[in-house]
Protein backbone atom coordinates (compact mmCIF):
# COMPACT_ATOMS: atom_id res chain seq x y z
CA UNK A 1 0.00 0.00 0.00
CA UNK A 2 1.10 3.57 -0.81
CA UNK A 3 -0.38 6.63 0.90
CA UNK A 4 0.17 9.99 -0.81
CA UNK A 5 -0.34 13.19 1.18
CA UNK A 6 1.16 16.64 1.70
CA UNK A 7 0.03 18.03 -1.68
CA UNK A 8 -3.17 19.45 -3.05
CA UNK A 9 -4.94 16.59 -4.82
CA UNK A 10 -6.75 17.03 -8.13
CA UNK A 11 -9.23 14.21 -8.67
CA UNK A 12 -10.01 14.92 -12.32
CA UNK A 13 -12.65 17.55 -11.61
CA UNK A 14 -11.71 19.49 -8.49
CA UNK A 15 -8.84 20.26 -6.16
CA UNK A 16 -8.79 18.95 -2.57
CA UNK A 17 -6.79 20.28 0.35
CA UNK A 18 -5.74 18.26 3.42
CA UNK A 19 -6.50 14.93 1.73
CA UNK A 20 -4.59 11.71 1.17
CA UNK A 21 -4.73 9.24 -1.72
CA UNK A 22 -4.49 5.54 -0.89
CA UNK A 23 -3.15 3.17 -3.56
CA UNK A 24 -3.00 -0.61 -3.39
CA UNK A 25 -0.86 -2.32 -6.04
CA UNK A 26 -1.98 -0.77 -9.39
CA UNK A 27 -5.28 0.67 -8.23
CA UNK A 28 -6.62 3.65 -6.34
CA UNK A 29 -8.41 2.62 -3.16
CA UNK A 30 -9.75 5.86 -1.72
CA UNK A 31 -9.34 9.60 -1.32
CA UNK A 32 -9.69 10.51 2.33
CA UNK A 33 -8.98 13.31 4.79
CA UNK A 34 -5.31 13.31 5.68
CA UNK A 35 -6.08 12.78 9.39
CA UNK A 36 -8.03 9.62 8.51
CA UNK A 37 -5.42 8.05 6.26
CA UNK A 38 -4.20 4.52 7.06
CA UNK A 39 -0.81 4.52 8.77
CA UNK A 40 0.66 1.35 7.31
CA UNK A 41 2.45 0.74 4.04
CA UNK A 42 4.62 3.35 2.30
CA UNK A 43 3.82 6.85 3.52
CA UNK A 44 4.72 9.42 0.83
CA UNK A 45 4.78 13.01 2.09
CA UNK A 46 4.93 14.98 -1.16
CA UNK A 47 5.87 18.22 0.57
CA UNK A 48 3.58 20.51 -1.40
CA UNK A 49 2.60 20.91 -5.03
CA UNK A 50 -0.27 19.13 -6.79
CA UNK A 51 -0.96 15.42 -7.21
CA UNK A 52 -3.00 14.82 -10.36
CA UNK A 53 -4.02 11.98 -12.63
CA UNK A 54 -1.31 11.45 -15.22
CA UNK A 55 -1.65 13.40 -18.45
CA UNK A 56 -3.35 11.75 -21.44
CA UNK A 57 -2.09 12.85 -24.87
CA UNK A 58 -4.14 11.64 -27.82
CA UNK A 59 -1.82 13.02 -30.50
CA UNK A 60 1.91 12.31 -30.18
CA UNK A 61 3.85 12.00 -33.43
CA UNK A 62 7.16 11.55 -31.66
CA UNK A 63 9.53 12.75 -29.00
CA UNK A 64 12.99 12.26 -27.62
CA UNK A 65 14.35 12.17 -31.17
CA UNK A 66 11.97 9.43 -32.37
CA UNK A 67 9.30 9.84 -35.07
CA UNK A 68 6.58 7.18 -35.15
CA UNK A 69 6.27 7.36 -38.95
CA UNK A 70 10.00 6.70 -39.27
CA UNK A 71 10.03 3.98 -36.60
CA UNK A 72 6.58 2.33 -36.74
CA UNK A 73 7.61 -0.41 -34.34
CA UNK A 74 6.86 -1.36 -30.77
CA UNK A 75 10.37 -0.18 -29.91
CA UNK A 76 9.55 3.22 -31.42
CA UNK A 77 6.38 3.44 -29.33
CA UNK A 78 8.36 2.52 -26.21
CA UNK A 79 10.96 5.21 -26.83
CA UNK A 80 8.25 7.85 -27.30
CA UNK A 81 6.55 6.65 -24.10
CA UNK A 82 9.73 7.01 -22.05
CA UNK A 83 10.43 10.51 -23.39
CA UNK A 84 6.93 11.85 -22.69
CA UNK A 85 6.46 10.07 -19.38
CA UNK A 86 9.16 12.33 -17.94
CA UNK A 87 6.76 15.18 -18.74
CA UNK A 88 3.86 13.58 -16.89
CA UNK A 89 2.21 11.62 -19.72
CA UNK A 90 1.00 8.25 -18.44
CA UNK A 91 -1.33 7.37 -21.35
CA UNK A 92 -1.09 8.30 -25.02
CA UNK A 93 -1.84 7.50 -28.64
CA UNK A 94 1.20 7.24 -30.92
CA UNK A 95 0.13 9.10 -34.05
CA UNK A 96 0.89 8.09 -37.63
CA UNK A 97 0.45 10.84 -40.20
CA UNK A 98 -0.18 10.54 -43.94
CA UNK A 99 2.35 8.16 -45.49
CA UNK A 100 2.70 5.16 -47.75
CA UNK A 101 0.21 2.31 -47.09
CA UNK A 102 3.07 0.15 -45.81
CA UNK A 103 3.84 2.63 -43.03
CA UNK A 104 0.22 2.73 -41.89
CA UNK A 105 0.04 -1.07 -41.80
CA UNK A 106 3.27 -1.29 -39.78
CA UNK A 107 2.04 1.42 -37.39
CA UNK A 108 -1.22 -0.45 -36.74
CA UNK A 109 0.74 -3.65 -36.05
CA UNK A 110 3.13 -1.84 -33.70
CA UNK A 111 0.25 -0.22 -31.82
CA UNK A 112 -1.39 -3.62 -31.28
CA UNK A 113 1.84 -5.07 -29.88
CA UNK A 114 2.46 -1.99 -27.71
CA UNK A 115 -0.85 -2.47 -25.89
CA UNK A 116 0.66 -5.40 -24.01
CA UNK A 117 4.28 -4.31 -23.91
CA UNK A 118 4.45 -0.53 -23.40
CA UNK A 119 3.01 1.04 -20.23
CA UNK A 120 0.57 3.79 -21.14
CA UNK A 121 0.13 2.91 -24.81
CA UNK A 122 -3.62 3.01 -25.46
CA UNK A 123 -3.81 2.28 -29.20
CA UNK A 124 -3.17 4.54 -32.19
CA UNK A 125 -4.21 7.81 -33.81
CA UNK A 126 -4.40 7.60 -37.62
CA UNK A 127 -4.08 11.17 -38.92
CA UNK A 128 -4.52 10.81 -42.67
CA UNK A 129 -4.19 9.86 -45.47
CA UNK A 130 -7.96 10.39 -45.80
CA UNK A 131 -7.82 14.18 -45.56
CA UNK A 132 -8.35 17.24 -47.74
CA UNK A 133 -5.37 18.22 -49.93
CA UNK A 134 -6.47 21.86 -49.57
CA UNK A 135 -5.65 21.66 -45.85
CA UNK A 136 -2.76 19.24 -45.90
CA UNK A 137 -0.29 21.16 -43.72
CA UNK A 138 2.99 19.23 -43.96
CA UNK A 139 1.26 15.98 -44.92
CA UNK A 140 2.77 14.75 -48.23
CA UNK A 141 0.21 15.27 -51.02
CA UNK A 142 1.31 12.20 -52.97
CA UNK A 143 -0.11 9.91 -50.26
CA UNK A 144 -3.41 11.74 -49.60
CA UNK A 145 -6.25 9.68 -51.10
CA UNK A 146 -9.97 8.93 -50.85
CA UNK A 147 -11.05 6.27 -48.39
CA UNK A 148 -12.21 3.03 -50.01
CA UNK A 149 -14.28 0.15 -48.69
CA UNK A 150 -11.15 -1.92 -48.13
CA UNK A 151 -9.64 0.91 -46.06
CA UNK A 152 -12.68 0.93 -43.78
CA UNK A 153 -12.46 -2.84 -43.39
CA UNK A 154 -8.72 -2.68 -42.64
CA UNK A 155 -9.13 0.02 -39.99
CA UNK A 156 -11.94 -1.84 -38.27
CA UNK A 157 -10.04 -5.13 -38.40
CA UNK A 158 -6.84 -3.45 -37.21
CA UNK A 159 -8.39 -1.71 -34.23
CA UNK A 160 -6.96 -2.77 -30.89
CA UNK A 161 -7.47 -0.66 -27.83
CA UNK A 162 -8.32 2.94 -28.69
CA UNK A 163 -8.24 4.07 -32.31
CA UNK A 164 -8.75 7.66 -33.43
CA UNK A 165 -9.06 8.35 -37.16
CA UNK A 166 -8.71 11.95 -38.36
CA UNK A 167 -10.47 12.42 -41.69
CA UNK A 168 -12.14 14.97 -43.96
CA UNK A 169 -15.37 14.75 -45.97
CA UNK A 170 -13.42 15.67 -49.12
CA UNK A 171 -11.92 12.16 -48.97
CA UNK A 172 -14.45 10.14 -46.96
CA UNK A 173 -18.11 9.31 -47.59
CA UNK A 174 -20.52 9.83 -44.70
CA UNK A 175 -21.45 6.15 -44.74
CA UNK A 176 -17.84 5.28 -44.00
CA UNK A 177 -17.81 7.72 -41.08
CA UNK A 178 -20.85 5.95 -39.65
CA UNK A 179 -19.31 2.50 -40.08
CA UNK A 180 -16.11 3.52 -38.32
CA UNK A 181 -18.00 5.13 -35.44
CA UNK A 182 -20.31 2.13 -35.01
CA UNK A 183 -17.22 -0.10 -34.84
CA UNK A 184 -15.99 1.83 -31.78
CA UNK A 185 -13.44 4.00 -33.56
CA UNK A 186 -13.23 7.63 -32.43
CA UNK A 187 -13.72 9.66 -35.60
CA UNK A 188 -12.23 13.15 -35.57
CA UNK A 189 -12.73 15.83 -38.21
CA UNK A 190 -9.50 17.50 -39.25
CA UNK A 191 -7.30 18.68 -42.12
CA UNK A 192 -10.52 19.78 -43.79
CA UNK A 193 -11.74 22.74 -45.84
CA UNK A 194 -15.36 21.70 -45.26
CA UNK A 195 -18.21 24.13 -44.86
CA UNK A 196 -19.98 24.26 -41.51
CA UNK A 197 -22.83 22.27 -43.05
CA UNK A 198 -20.47 19.58 -44.31
CA UNK A 199 -18.74 19.47 -40.93
CA UNK A 200 -22.07 19.10 -39.14
CA UNK A 201 -22.96 16.21 -41.45
CA UNK A 202 -19.75 14.45 -40.37
CA UNK A 203 -20.65 15.03 -36.72
CA UNK A 204 -24.17 13.74 -37.32
CA UNK A 205 -22.69 10.64 -38.97
CA UNK A 206 -20.79 9.78 -35.79
CA UNK A 207 -17.66 11.91 -35.50
CA UNK A 208 -17.09 13.06 -31.93
CA UNK A 209 -13.98 15.24 -32.10
CA UNK A 210 -12.06 17.85 -34.06
CA UNK A 211 -8.31 17.48 -34.51
CA UNK A 212 -6.13 20.44 -33.43
CA UNK A 213 -8.82 23.11 -33.64
CA UNK A 214 -7.95 26.15 -35.81
CA UNK A 215 -5.08 24.39 -37.56
CA UNK A 216 -5.45 22.91 -41.05
CA UNK A 217 -9.19 23.62 -41.26
CA UNK A 218 -11.69 26.15 -42.63
CA UNK A 219 -11.96 29.13 -40.31
CA UNK A 220 -14.86 30.96 -38.68
CA UNK A 221 -16.36 33.99 -40.38
CA UNK A 222 -19.77 35.61 -40.05
CA UNK A 223 -21.43 33.94 -43.05
CA UNK A 224 -19.16 30.93 -43.49
CA UNK A 225 -18.50 29.40 -40.05
CA UNK A 226 -16.38 26.55 -41.44
CA UNK A 227 -15.10 23.62 -39.42
CA UNK A 228 -14.09 25.95 -36.58
CA UNK A 229 -17.58 27.38 -36.23
CA UNK A 230 -19.27 24.00 -36.50
CA UNK A 231 -17.00 22.62 -33.79
CA UNK A 232 -17.38 25.52 -31.39
CA UNK A 233 -21.16 25.55 -31.72
CA UNK A 234 -21.69 21.83 -31.17
CA UNK A 235 -21.67 20.94 -27.45
CA UNK A 236 -21.16 17.24 -28.19
CA UNK A 237 -17.83 17.69 -29.98
CA UNK A 238 -14.55 17.66 -28.08
CA UNK A 239 -11.78 19.62 -29.74
CA UNK A 240 -8.05 19.15 -29.54
CA UNK A 241 -5.88 22.20 -28.89
CA UNK A 242 -2.13 22.56 -29.40
CA UNK A 243 -1.59 25.07 -26.60
CA UNK A 244 1.88 26.34 -27.44
CA UNK A 245 1.24 29.98 -28.34
CA UNK A 246 2.35 29.23 -31.91
CA UNK A 247 -0.49 27.24 -33.45
CA UNK A 248 -3.09 29.85 -32.51
CA UNK A 249 -3.35 33.29 -30.94
CA UNK A 250 -3.99 33.47 -27.20
CA UNK A 251 -7.40 35.05 -27.83
CA UNK A 252 -8.33 32.15 -30.14
CA UNK A 253 -7.47 29.65 -27.41
CA UNK A 254 -9.59 31.67 -24.96
CA UNK A 255 -12.51 31.65 -27.40
CA UNK A 256 -12.36 27.85 -27.64
CA UNK A 257 -12.21 27.45 -23.87
CA UNK A 258 -15.05 29.92 -23.37
CA UNK A 259 -17.23 28.18 -25.96
CA UNK A 260 -16.48 24.58 -24.98
CA UNK A 261 -15.44 24.75 -21.33
CA UNK A 262 -12.85 22.36 -19.88
CA UNK A 263 -15.11 19.38 -20.64
CA UNK A 264 -15.03 20.21 -24.35
CA UNK A 265 -11.30 20.79 -24.82
CA UNK A 266 -8.72 17.99 -24.76
CA UNK A 267 -5.17 19.30 -24.99
CA UNK A 268 -2.66 17.59 -27.26
CA UNK A 269 1.04 18.07 -27.74
CA UNK A 270 1.10 17.17 -31.47
CA UNK A 271 4.71 16.51 -30.53
CA UNK A 272 7.41 15.80 -33.08
CA UNK A 273 10.92 14.36 -32.39
CA UNK A 274 12.38 17.60 -30.93
CA UNK A 275 9.85 17.47 -28.07
CA UNK A 276 10.75 15.86 -24.76
CA UNK A 277 14.49 16.20 -25.20
CA UNK A 278 15.00 15.50 -28.91
CA UNK A 279 17.32 17.35 -31.33
CA UNK A 280 16.26 20.57 -33.06
CA UNK A 281 16.38 19.15 -36.61
CA UNK A 282 14.72 16.02 -37.99
CA UNK A 283 13.45 14.57 -41.25
CA UNK A 284 9.81 13.98 -42.03
CA UNK A 285 9.49 11.77 -45.10
CA UNK A 286 12.72 13.12 -46.56
CA UNK A 287 12.00 16.78 -45.76
CA UNK A 288 14.03 18.79 -43.27
CA UNK A 289 12.10 20.14 -40.29
CA UNK A 290 13.63 22.56 -37.79
CA UNK A 291 12.79 23.97 -34.39
CA UNK A 292 12.71 27.76 -34.67
CA UNK A 293 12.14 29.30 -31.28
CA UNK A 294 9.08 27.58 -29.88
CA UNK A 295 7.81 26.18 -33.19
CA UNK A 296 8.73 23.62 -35.81
CA UNK A 297 8.78 24.60 -39.47
CA UNK A 298 9.39 23.00 -42.83
CA UNK A 299 11.84 24.65 -45.21
CA UNK A 300 8.98 26.63 -46.78
CA UNK A 301 7.91 27.94 -43.37
CA UNK A 302 4.88 25.66 -42.94
CA UNK A 303 4.14 24.73 -39.33
CA UNK A 304 5.30 21.16 -38.79
CA UNK A 305 3.78 19.94 -35.57
CA UNK A 306 4.92 21.06 -32.16
CA UNK A 307 7.92 20.79 -29.86
CA UNK A 308 5.96 20.85 -26.61
CA UNK A 309 4.88 18.26 -24.09
CA UNK A 310 1.57 18.08 -22.24
CA UNK A 311 3.25 19.68 -19.23
CA UNK A 312 4.16 22.64 -21.42
CA UNK A 313 0.58 22.86 -22.67
CA UNK A 314 -0.86 22.86 -19.15
CA UNK A 315 1.67 25.50 -18.09
CA UNK A 316 0.67 27.71 -21.05
CA UNK A 317 -3.03 27.36 -20.31
CA UNK A 318 -2.53 28.26 -16.63
CA UNK A 319 0.14 30.94 -16.80
CA UNK A 320 -0.54 32.62 -20.16
CA UNK A 321 -4.26 32.08 -20.69
CA UNK A 322 -4.94 32.43 -16.93
CA UNK A 323 -7.32 29.47 -16.85
CA UNK A 324 -8.09 28.14 -13.34
CA UNK A 325 -5.75 25.30 -12.42
CA UNK A 326 -8.50 22.68 -12.01
CA UNK A 327 -9.95 23.51 -15.43
CA UNK A 328 -6.53 23.36 -17.08
CA UNK A 329 -5.75 20.00 -15.48
CA UNK A 330 -9.12 18.63 -16.58
CA UNK A 331 -8.27 19.37 -20.22
CA UNK A 332 -5.18 17.17 -19.86
CA UNK A 333 -6.74 14.33 -17.85
CA UNK A 334 -10.47 13.65 -17.57
CA UNK A 335 -11.56 15.28 -20.84
CA UNK A 336 -9.20 13.28 -23.08
CA UNK A 337 -10.10 10.16 -21.08
CA UNK A 338 -13.77 10.80 -21.86
CA UNK A 339 -13.03 11.43 -25.52
CA UNK A 340 -11.12 8.15 -25.77
CA UNK A 341 -13.76 6.33 -23.69
CA UNK A 342 -11.27 5.20 -21.06
CA UNK A 343 -12.57 7.38 -18.21
CA UNK A 344 -13.80 4.22 -16.49
CA UNK A 345 -10.17 3.34 -15.71
CA UNK A 346 -7.91 6.40 -16.05
CA UNK A 347 -8.14 10.19 -16.07
CA UNK A 348 -9.54 10.62 -12.57
CA UNK A 349 -8.70 9.55 -9.05
CA UNK A 350 -11.56 7.22 -8.18
CA UNK A 351 -11.60 3.86 -6.40
CA UNK A 352 -10.74 1.08 -8.80
CA UNK A 353 -9.04 3.35 -11.33
CA UNK A 354 -5.45 2.77 -12.35
CA UNK A 355 -2.95 4.66 -10.20
CA UNK A 356 -1.45 6.78 -13.00
CA UNK A 357 -0.24 9.90 -11.21
CA UNK A 358 1.88 12.98 -11.73
CA UNK A 359 3.20 15.14 -8.89
CA UNK A 360 3.65 18.75 -10.00
CA UNK A 361 5.46 21.47 -8.12
CA UNK A 362 3.61 24.69 -7.38
CA UNK A 363 5.13 26.17 -10.56
CA UNK A 364 3.93 23.11 -12.54
CA UNK A 365 7.25 21.37 -13.02
CA UNK A 366 7.04 17.58 -12.99
CA UNK A 367 8.46 16.24 -9.73
CA UNK A 368 7.54 12.55 -10.04
CA UNK A 369 5.43 10.21 -12.15
CA UNK A 370 3.77 6.91 -11.30
CA UNK A 371 2.26 4.46 -13.79
CA UNK A 372 0.07 1.77 -12.29
CA UNK A 373 1.41 2.73 -8.86
CA UNK A 374 5.04 2.40 -9.96
CA UNK A 375 7.49 5.29 -10.11
CA UNK A 376 8.84 6.31 -13.48
CA UNK A 377 12.15 4.64 -12.68
CA UNK A 378 10.35 1.42 -11.71
CA UNK A 379 7.75 1.21 -14.48
CA UNK A 380 10.08 1.23 -17.47
CA UNK A 381 9.02 0.86 -21.09
CA UNK A 382 11.85 -1.20 -22.49
CA UNK A 383 10.78 -4.00 -24.82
Amino acid sequence: MKVFYGARIFDGERLHDDCALVVEAESIQTLTHVADRPRGGEQLDLGGGILSPGFIDWQINGGGGVLFNAEPTVEGVAAIAVAHRRAGVTAFLPTVVTDAPRVLAEALKAAREALERVPGALGVHVEGPFIDPKRKGVHPPQFIRPMKEEDVNALIAGRAGVMVVTLAPASVRLGFVSRLARAGIVVSLGHSDASAEEAQAVFDAGASAATHLYNAMSQLSSRAPGVVGATLSNPRIICGLIADGEHAHAHAYRVALAAKGPRGVALVSDAMPPAAGGPDVFELQGRRMTRVGAKLVAEDGTLAGAAITMRDAVDYVVNVLKVPLADALMTATLTPARLLRVDDRIGQLKPGHRADLVHLSDNLEVAEVWTGGLRLTEAGAEV
